[in-house]
């Protein structure tokens, strides 16, 4: 009998979470076994899984969140927030809402006596203000240390409001230090509270594709567009969702993820106890990421043929159009920035521009960025790679010393000194598939003609860190290695 996955992306061999150096060193030292898990005996920050299990449910229908924590555990939600309510508008939505969140607000009290009657007084003025069909409970660090039992108050309300189901999710913070553990929590939850292995009726072509927050409106269409040429009707999961969509997963004949770290481990539950087949390959984004994920569904799907000749349909209409986007961007430098998946689809992606890569940051390291890094060694003679969930001090200090051209990913830092900088966890404008290509490689070239937002950003803001910072080893504080 299999192991359960315990939603501890830590508890698979092979994932680091801590290393500098170059991606030759990174790839030899990985094949070998020789990359170990590290640690920082200084460290600025890290994305909290629990963050990530918030937002990858955030926009579902008729739903309420109670974050059991202090109040300051929300303050990240403001990017998924914020990404809601841009996609409401895309869609068309004129009455734009917030998600529904309620914090039990746990303070020092709450830590001697413990949380568990404001999580329930939370939970009765969810149901009161909104009567919803699903109400998640996610655990927090303080509500993990003070050991509230968030599974049988769950237990205790559903047997109270029986017309609300009740997901209690264990994202405590301290749990992992891999932030797509979150993505784990949520999806065991939906499993064991919403699924519940029962066997459904398979639809013919039904096809889950997993969605995180940061796709945008332009790129859901665009893979929806990409599926039905090959016949597939789309269950469009768990963005912009609803408890029946969620419910239809199990009638799916196979599934996919847009974005490589969503859900690769609950593709390979959902294969385990419903028997549905997955695609996990590559981010779709560039002209060959797109390629093999478009291949990879159509694979599982027995599409093979008829994903040939879509692929040399497209390629034909966009190559002229990349030819120019590479006209005007052949030799510039890059630094990358994003998720494990994003960062190294994005590296593929500038091989498309005829740009050169120059150092790349992902929070994680495994068997999946090892095949990346393989291939992107092919592409580029040698670039660094700073293993790292968030740490700008680090970013900062390696872009200073390798001086791109341009940054693509996550932009705050780099914008503040003076580099052209594009996003690439935009989810309010296409990154993704074959048009996506198009916009994005645009989109870096306009911003390298035109660097003037940042330049005077630059001249009238000042980073937290000592000119001494600079001149140091980016890595010193990386120990274990």
């Amino acid at each position: 009998m299999a192991v359960q996955y315990s939603g501890v992306r830590e508890s698979k061999e092979g994932r680091v979470n801590d290393f500098g150096g170059s991606s030759l060193q990174a790839a030899e030292k990985f094949a070998g076994k020789c990359l170990k898990r590290a640690d920082r005996s200084f460290a600025q920050g890290l994305q909290c899984q629990q963050i990530n299990s918030m937002a990858c449910l955030m926009s579902l229908e008729d739903s309420v969140f109670i974050s059991h924590s202090p109040q300051g555990c929300l303050g990240c939600t403001i990017m998924a927030v914020d990404m809601y309510r841009v996609g409401q508008a895309h869609r068309g939505i004129k009455l734009i809402k917030n998600p529904r969140i309620i914090v039990t607000n746990l303070d020092q009290k709450s830590v001697v006596f413990g949380g568990e009657q404001k999580l329930r007084e939370a939970a009765q003025k969810a149901i009161a203000r909104y009567n919803p069909k699903l109400i998640f409970i996610y655990a927090s660090c303080a509500s993990g240390i003070i050991g509230d039992d968030i599974d049988s108050i769950a237990s205790d309300l559903g047997a109270e409001y029986p017309n609300t189901t009740f997901i209690p999710i264990h994202c405590e913070g301290f749990k992992s230090k891999v932030c797509a553990s979150g993505f784990d929590a949520a999806f065991l939850s939906i499993n064991k509270y919403i699924l519940k292995k029962q066997k459904l009726p398979t639809v013919p072509n039904l096809v889950n594709l997993f969605a995180p927050t940061t796709v945008s409106f332009a790129d859901q269409k665009e893979m929806e567009r990409m599926l039905s040429l090959i016949g597939a009707e789309v269950n469009y999961i768990p963005f912009y969702s609803s408890l029946e969509k969620i419910k239809r997963i199990p009638q799916a004949v196979a599934s996919t993820s847009i974005c490589k770290v969503f859900a690769d481990e609950f593709m390979k539950t959902l294969e385990e106890d419903y028997g549905i087949p997955y695609s996990h390959t590559v981010m779709p984004i560039g002209i060959r990421n797109t390629d093999k994920w478009y291949r990879g569904i159509a694979k599982v799907l027995g599409k093979e043929a008829e994903v040939e000749e879509i692929i040399e349909r497209e390629h034909k209409r966009i190559e002229p159009l990349v030819a120019k986007i590479r006209a005007r961007l052949e030799g510039k430098r890059v630094f990358i920035c994003g998720g494990t998946g994003r960062s190294f689809a994005a590296a593929a992606l500038i091989d498309d521009f005829g740009m050169k890569l120059v150092g790349l940051e992902t929070p994680t390291y495994d068997d999946d960025a090892q095949v990346d890094i393989e291939y992107l060694n092919g592409i580029h003679k040698d670039f660094v790679v700073d293993i790292a969930n968030m740490q700008p001090f680090e970013q900062v200090n390696l872009v200073k010393k390798l001086k791109p051209d341009a940054f693509i990913g996550v932009p705050d830092w780099a914008a503040k000194l003076g580099i052209p900088t594009t996003h690439v966890l935009d989810g309010k404008r296409p990154t993704m598939g074959y048009d996506g290509l198009l916009y994005l490689g645009n989109k870096i070239a306009d911003q390298l003609s035109n660097p003037g937002f940042n330049k005077k950003l630059a001249e009238h803001v000042k980073l937290p860190y000592r000119e001494s910072w600079y001149e140091q080893d980016p890595f010193k504080f990386i120990v274990g290695v």
